[in-house]
């Protein structure tokens, strides 16, 4: 799916999740372990003692707002996702969230190239997006770390992009920095 179109206007076959500040969009096929990488983001999220939350498992409904790609999880299942072997169980959610990262997990046994291109990225509902692709066959802890890995990088690139409005910028220089009132 690299560089592809993903359809915007039904739900995707797909897994959103929250770790710490970032959403991330696991695409993949059946059985491909989109819930399990999500369930193991939560908990390094838990364990990092950052936030992480479920948007939704296995149908997830995506619109652009301004520029951006938001990702909800379908109302009726809100808080469940599938735990092989397990069952369905009750987290932590959300219910929509801004998406960062999107994921792309390999069909079972099926490999991505080893040194992938590092302006990797697809297109979901008109919006580009960063893409991570990962095997299947890697450890769920190997995904997980994999997928912290890039979103710190991410991170760390839009750490210097600051966006602040000409209009903000331009009050500020006319009027000076705001006065901010002690907490009462």
């Amino acid at each position: 799916m690299s560089g592809a179109a993903v359809a915007g206007g039904a739900g995707l076959h797909a897994t959103a999740v929250i770790h710490g500040e970032s959403c991330v969009l696991i695409l993949g096929p059946s059985g491909s372990g989109k819930s399990a990488l999500a369930l193991a983001l939560m908990a390094r999220a838990s364990g990092a003692g950052a936030f992480g939350a479920l948007i939704g498992d296995d149908r997830i409904y995506v619109r652009k707002a301004d520029g951006r790609l938001v990702a909800t999880g379908a109302a009726n299942m809100a808080g469940i996702i599938e735990r092989r072997m397990a069952g369905l169980m009750e987290v932590r959610h959300e219910r929509a969230a801004i998406v960062q990262l999107a994921v792309e997990l390999s069909e079972r046994r099926g490999q991505w190239p080893r040194m992938p291109d590092d302006h990797d990225g697809v297109i979901v509902a008109g919006v580009r997006l960063p893409r991570l692709a990962l095997d299947s066959g890697l450890s769920v802890c190997d995904q997980a770390l994999a997928v912290v890995e890039r979103l710190a990088v991410l991170a760390a690139e839009n750490s210097g992009r600051i966006r602040i409005s000409l209009e903000h910028c331009a009050a500020v220089h006319k009027n000076g920095p705001p006065e901010i009132s002690p907490p009462a």
